[in-house]
């Protein structure tokens, strides 16, 4: 695990809801070329997943320009 890639699969990421039977859990599905991942999270977790996506993004160069 300590060797990443500096390249990812290819990753897409969406809040499936607040199932009915839990209406504290939040279901975070993430799919990659090598399958989908299920995650349970709880308010909590879920508004610190968030912020952190936030403040990471804000930190992050801006796109290459193509000539």
């Amino acid at each position: 695990m300590t060797q990443r890639s500096t390249s990812a699969d290819f990753v897409h990421g969406f809040a499936t809801g607040w199932p009915e039977n839990q209406p504290e859990v939040m279901i975070l599905s993430l799919t990659t070329q090598k399958g989908v991942q299920d995650f349970a999270l709880t308010k909590e977790q879920a508004l610190l997943v968030a912020k952190t996506i936030k403040r990471t993004a804000m930190q992050l160069s801006a796109p290459k320009q193509q000539a």
